[in-house]
């Protein structure tokens, strides 16, 4: 697919980063030389420099011919009107990017009037993420599939575990819960693992199931889900606006710490639930005067991804059970987890979550596309979500008549009002969401899964 993308700022250079990866063809549109050096430098992409809102720009680029246009500048306004240009020159398909607030509820006007094809927040959808991590504590990262039916959370394994030394085969026997452990990351390695493999202590572990069966799993290895009543969040940005939305819904108590004194004003006159200090977020004496050590959560949201860990690491010291931490570069995220962050979430990776599902949906041609595409491990696997389809090639043939590609998984299965954790003799039928899990394969259409059909090529 030919892509155009307006803005190289953080969110622009990460899509073209992951779209170039899937052999697409980017050009990327900046009036910032250096930003422009860098992305030609270091991405397979083609750049021009100029004004995105500039028709003669857009020409440049090959408008006419484009399949997306992107619009990820800094500026919303800026964003509508070149999704707009672009659609009217010829773009077949328009993205934009829009962050503001006032916006937020008129996203399904702005996408009609405008003939936007989607409208990405990447604010909006990290404290969303956030919300989640707080609802189930225990869980590093959890991600919800088919409407919110199969649950995808990531924790790390201690030796105090009782699956620890364990077989996956003889955990059924011991453990309850109908869960799979579709994927292991054990130091450097990725591993899809079989019935024979062995669970180390240090081991993070990425497991499918339904919400119940996973929270009872959790239950039984030690990880108890203690709901989380109050939150102190550091940094008053736009993820921390939406957050506290989100969080006065389930009924957790939401403290916001916020250095500029103007900004608080303004929080406190939109969130008046909430309640809004101004202060330093990396001054440990002055959090603690806040009653940190009280905490059930903290979120560190500043702009500053050292500061986000300093704050970060006082909370962890003070015995707060659920730490979290926003970042804004990805150039090392272990340092977070071996520190003690609990999690870490990064606008930017949700952001080309979003595009990357939208462009391999457009882009499928076997009408078997992804409904969601959720990058896990730095990037080097992918939890896909596929609804079955009559172009199917192995509807209603028992899985262990099928030989999967190396690297791949089918992990869950969502059957009208049942899910199944597939073993040899289920089946996919025809409007099944099926749950697939791939280590360093780029899966397109769910027909690329299987290598082979009873045992033929």
């Amino acid at each position: 697919m030919k892509i155009i993308i307006i803005g190289d700022g953080k969110v622009g250079y990460s899509l073209a980063e992951h779209l170039s990866q899937e052999d697409h063809d980017v050009t990327i549109i900046d009036k910032d030389p250096e930003a422009l050096r860098k992305a030609s430098e270091s991405l397979d992409v083609m750049c021009v420099r100029g004004n995105g809102v500039s028709t003669r720009i857009m020409m440049e680029a090959g408008i006419k011919t484009a399949d997306l246009l992107i619009a990820a500048t800094s500026s919303d306004e800026m964003n509508m009107v070149c999704a707009l240009t672009g659609k009217k020159l010829g773009a077949k398909h328009t993205v934009a990017r829009i962050r503001d607030p006032e916006y937020a509820n008129e996203l399904s006007v702005l996408k009609a009037e405008l003939g936007l094809d989607l409208v990405i927040n990447p604010e909006q959808a990290a404290s969303r993420e956030i919300g989640r991590l707080l609802r189930f504590p225990p869980a590093t990262d959890v991600e919800h599939f088919a409407k919110g039916r199969i649950e995808f959370i990531e924790i790390r394994t201690n030796h105090n575990m009782p699956i620890i030394g364990i077989p996956l085969k003889d955990l059924p026997s011991r453990i309850a819960g109908n869960i799979l452990i579709g994927a292991v990351e054990r130091g450097d390695e990725v591993i899809i693992p079989n019935g024979d493999f062995v669970i180390k202590s240090g081991d993070i572990l990425y497991i499918v199931g339904k919400p119940s069966d996973i929270t009872e799993f959790c239950k039984q290895i030690g990880l108890l889900t203690q709901k989380i009543k109050n939150v102190m969040v550091v940094g008053g940005g736009r993820v921390a606006h939406y957050l506290a939305l989100l969080l006065r819904q389930i009924d957790m108590k939401v403290k916001i710490i916020e250095i500029d004194r103007e900004r608080c004003i303004e929080l406190s006159e939109m969130l008046p639930d909430a309640l809004i200090i101004n202060g330093d977020g990396t001054d440990q004496a002055f959090l603690e005067s806040e009653n940190l050590c009280d905490m059930d959560a903290f979120v560190a949201l500043t702009g500053r991804d050292e500061e986000n860990l300093i704050s970060a690491l006082l909370a962890k010291q003070c015995g707060v059970k659920k730490v979290i931490a926003k970042i804004t570069r990805i150039n090392n995220p272990a340092v977070y987890t071996v520190l003690g962050v609990d999690s870490i979430v990064n606008p930017k990776l949700i952001t080309a979550n979003y595009i990357l599902r939208f462009v391999r949906g457009l882009n499928s041609a076997l009408n078997n596309p992804a409904n969601t595409v959720y990058k896990i491990i730095n990037g080097k696997a992918e939890v896909l979500e596929f609804t079955a389809t009559k172009s199917l090639r192995f509807l209603n043939i028992p899985l262990k008549n099928l030989r999967l590609v190396n690297g791949v998984i089918i992990g869950a299965i969502a059957r009208k009002n049942e899910i199944i954790i597939p073993h040899g003799d289920d089946c996919v039928r025809l409007g099944d969401n099926v749950l697939v899990i791939a280590v360093n394969k780029r899966i397109v259409d769910l027909n690329e899964v299987i290598a082979s059909v009873g045992g033929s090529k």
